[in-house]
């Protein structure tokens, strides 16, 4: 008779390999996730602080054209800054 060579062994150690992977990248994306969320609900406490509805103010005439002007406004004020931190050395 042949001896029947056992892998599970090394079939074991690659699954539990695969399940520390697993949970470190589980790990990393609840970590974001946490951050995300803080983000949110930094964001929220200061709009029912302030009594500020955005869906009442997204609602209103103009809110959409203002929102674009003022991205724009800020992707010019990030430029100017950018340049000027480099002429300043």
């Amino acid at each position: 008779m042949t001896a029947v060579v056992d892998d599970r062994p090394d079939e074991i150690a690659a699954l539990e390999a695969r399940v520390a992977q697993l949970e470190a990248e589980l790990a990393l994306q609840a970590r974001a996730t946490n951050e995300l969320v803080a983000r949110a609900q930094e964001k929220l406490y200061w709009l029912e602080r302030w009594h500020v509805d955005l869906d009442q103010v997204m609602a209103r005439r103009g809110a959409q054209q203002l929102l674009e002007v003022t991205k724009r406004g800020r992707t010019v004020l990030r430029a100017v800054r950018r340049t000027k931190r480099r002429l300043s050395g």
